[in-house]
């Protein structure tokens, strides 16, 4: 019965975040509006998301959220080096093809976007098989160190979560 009343609780507890954000006021009436929103709006669209994915070891995704941000602060103070200090002709964009053994869509998903956030890098495509992912790196000189890099940072922990 708490299944068919609440089909997805972290979603329904992100939309009362995202409205308390949104309204910027935490106030009894926005709790209540935001509680309501995220109770009726992950009901009515449960039957959309008949095999959604099961997250598996909290505390990997939990470190795995904790080494995108600290990637991203990374990857921005190198970028900001790169821009300030690299003359144009010693930068080396390289595109990067990173064979995947993530099966499922939302870990591919996750990667992409995890790549995607990190400054300095872009996923620009996913093979046709779902089999690897195009990236353009800002700066790169070794595409083998990049790639194996994604794999082992990101792809392994995925794997864990969502496999």
């Amino acid at each position: 019965m708490l299944k068919r009343l609440i089909p997805h609780p972290l979603v329904s507890l992100m939309l009362l975040i995202v409205w308390l954000g949104l309204v910027n006021k935490v106030t009894l009436g926005n709790v209540i509006l935001g509680g309501f929103l995220g109770l009726v709006v992950p009901a009515i669209t449960a039957p959309y998301w008949p095999n959604r994915p099961k997250v598996g070891r909290p505390l990997v995704a939990a470190e795995y959220v904790l080494i995108v941000l600290w990637d991203i602060i990374v990857a921005n103070v190198q970028v900001a080096l790169i821009i300030l200090f690299k003359p144009n002709k010693a930068i080396q964009s390289k595109w990067v093809t990173v064979p995947l053994e993530l099966t499922s869509p939302e870990a591919i998903t996750v990667l992409a976007g995890t790549i995607t956030l990190t400054p300095g890098t872009v996923t620009a495509a996913l093979s046709a098989d779902g089999g690897a992912l195009l990236v353009h790196c800002l700066h790169a000189e070794d595409e083998v160190a990049v790639r194996d890099e994604i794999k082992s940072r990101y792809e392994g922990r995925l794997k864990e979560i969502f496999q």
